[in-house]
């Protein structure tokens, strides 16, 4: 499941395999891009908006453009060798394909695509707040945004893209066992905003860079979690088994014990 920390990386893996290279064909299957063919442009460079994807590429005429794309929960980039089997996901999810000499880069089920001049890149991105792993991350505006919604449960507010961008489920779940925050509990009483929102930058920077995310410090399978993913086992803390129930469109996991509702 992309979050910010993940799309980081993948824009970092479509820098290495494209940046500064010609492009040698394009695929479109997407109705909106059928037509488009980018062959001769060359790929400027690759960066992460949130869960978002920008790919800044330049045409042979010297214009500038921007291929949006947004992976959401299931979209994914994958770069390939010259000749190598794309066996990431099944053929028929494959939305873009982009060719080099020297790579090939495959976007799956992605979201959202779109190609518009670089220079109107805000008009899809500007809404968004601050971005944790941006070189713009701006603590104060995150918690302002956040705090101009007091009624709003925390655990839908951090998900809220417009408040801060880069938090997904996970994030959400373990930021809020770490601060020993029910997910339920209204923004105006959530104890430390800043630190709430200080916590989720450097869990998202920690795990930048890697693949596997962990926020418990260790690596190895069913050790990376305190509370997501971790349905009636035994919180690492207090022992308590941790519950798994839904908040607003998403599921949410909690220590009840560790993390008390607020009354």
């Amino acid at each position: 499941m992309p979050e910010g920390d993940t799309v980081w990386n993948t824009a970092r893996v479509l820098h290495r395999a494209l940046a500064g290279a010609r492009l040698t064909g394009s695929d479109f299957r997407v109705p909106q891009l059928a037509t488009t063919d980018l062959t001769g442009w060359t790929v400027r460079e690759s960066a992460s908006r949130g869960k978002r994807l920008l790919l800044r590429l330049t045409g042979p005429a010297d214009e500038d453009r921007t291929l949006h794309s947004h992976l959401r929960m299931d979209g994914a980039w994958r770069a390939y060798a010259p000749g190598e089997r794309w066996s990431a996901r099944p053929a028929h999810l494959i939305r873009v394909v982009l060719r080099s000499a020297g790579a090939a880069a495959v976007g799956y089920h992605l979201h959202e695509l779109a190609l518009i001049p670089t220079a109107e890149e805000e008009s899809l991105v500007g809404h968004l707040g601050p971005d944790l792993l941006g070189p713009d991350w701006d603590p104060a505006e995150a918690v302002r945004r956040l705090a101009a919604h007091p009624e709003q449960s925390i655990g839908e507010a951090l998900l809220d893209q417009r408040n801060l961008a880069g938090v997904g489920n996970l994030y959400k779940c373990e930021v809020l066992f770490l601060r020993g925050v029910s997910p339920w509990t209204p923004v105006r009483d959530v104890p430390d905003l800043a630190g709430t929102v200080a916590l989720a930058q450097r869990l998202l920077a920690a795990n930048r860079g890697r693949w596997t995310q962990s926020t418990t410090g260790v690596l190895r399978r069913g050790g990376t979690s305190y509370v997501y993913g971790r349905r009636a086992q035994p919180c690492r803390r207090c022992g308590t088994a941790i519950r798994k129930e839904e908040l607003g469109e998403r599921v949410t996991y909690w220590c009840p014990v560790c993390q008390p509702e607020r009354t």
